[in-house]
Parts: C-alpha cells; structure tokens; sequence
C-alpha cells in the first residue's frame, strides 16, 4: 500500500462549517477525465482550449449570480480545468473560497508524473480541502460526488452524453434540484 501523508489533506479554514459559503452560494463541478477526451493529454487542441474557455465564461457567470465557494473533484481532466479556472478567477475577484474534495488521499496514484505536479500545485493553491475516505474504496468517487452536489446550489458539467460518473453525479443534482450548466463536448 503507498505510503500517504493523509494530514496534508486537512486544511482548517474560518469559512468551514460557518455561514459565509452556505449551499446557496456554493457551486460544484463534475466532467469528464483524459481518457473520454477526444484530445486526451493534448492541451493545445483547439477544442480543449475552446472548453477551457467556455469553462471560464460559466464560472464567471455564477459567480455574478452570487456564488462565491467552488467544489472541484481534483479528478485528471476537466477537473483540474475547472480549478485552475476558478483560481486564475479567484486572482480578479479576491472573495472566491476554492475547496477541493478528494475521494481518497491515493487519487492520483496511477497518473503521469506531470499530471501528479499539477494537482499537488492545484491542491496547495485551493482554500479548502475534504478527504472524503482515508483511503480507496469502491465507492469513494460516488460518495465525492454526492458530498459535492448535497453541498451546493448548483453544478457546472463538461459533458459528452456518455454514461459513466460524470453522467452519474449530473443526474444525482438534477435530482435533488441544484441548478445545471452543461458545457457540451463534441469529438
């Protein structure tokens, strides 16, 4: 079993468990990962960066509906789009609150070594972080995104109509009524 340092996961913040972000000013975040993404790992395809920037566009538009606290998954691809969004964001508009919600300290086990640098910076840069699990289980992804969408108003999704987690967490916040901005991707 890898060896993990589970408290650098644990980030006390004042804004935790108070009312300055309650899930009416909260907005989570679910998509696809590399391997559903018809450019995988190649960020400078044209519609990678065309997502990037759609991404960019629906974040600026919650946050003038009056969200200020993000949930991001911290999941390889779109995720971490989402929290490098949110934070070059965050650089304009100081009062955003970014949490990353981790399903288990080992997430990024399997990953390229560049994609592990990225979401180590991600994660140092986020206000917040919640280890859901300490440590894999089969359903820690699914109880990641359930305790992001219970925990918000409304979701953002990067979404190519597949079945898999991403469809999953969408329907589980439609079902529970938060508000969906769907960002379509297309091969």
């Amino acid at each position: 079993m890898l060896d993990i340092d589970i408290a650098r996961y644990i980030k006390y913040n004042k804004y935790m468990n108070n009312s300055d972000y309650p899930r009416s000013v909260t907005c989570c975040f679910t998509g696809h990962r590399t391997d559903k993404l018809p450019w995988g790992l190649c960020e400078s395809d044209d519609r990678c960066i065309a997502l990037k920037k759609s991404l960019m566009g629906s974040i600026s538009e919650k946050y003038d509906l009056g969200y200020r606290r993000f949930i991001c998954g911290m999941a390889i691809g779109c995720d971490l789009y989402f929290a490098e969004a949110v934070i070059a964001l965050r650089a304009e508009r100081p009062d955003i609150f970014l949490e990353a919600a981790v399903p288990c300290p080992n997430q990024t086990e399997l990953w390229p070594e560049s994609q592990r640098l990225r979401y180590d910076e991600l994660i140092d840069q986020c206000d917040a972080v919640t280890l859901v699990s300490k440590c894999y289980t089969p359903t820690c992804m699914l109880e990641r995104n359930r305790y992001m969408a219970d925990s918000s108003s409304a979701i953002i999704a990067c979404y190519d109509g597949s079945p898999g987690g991403t469809m999953q967490t969408l329907l589980y916040a439609r079902r529970i009524g938060l508000d969906a901005t769907v960002i379509e991707l297309k091969n």
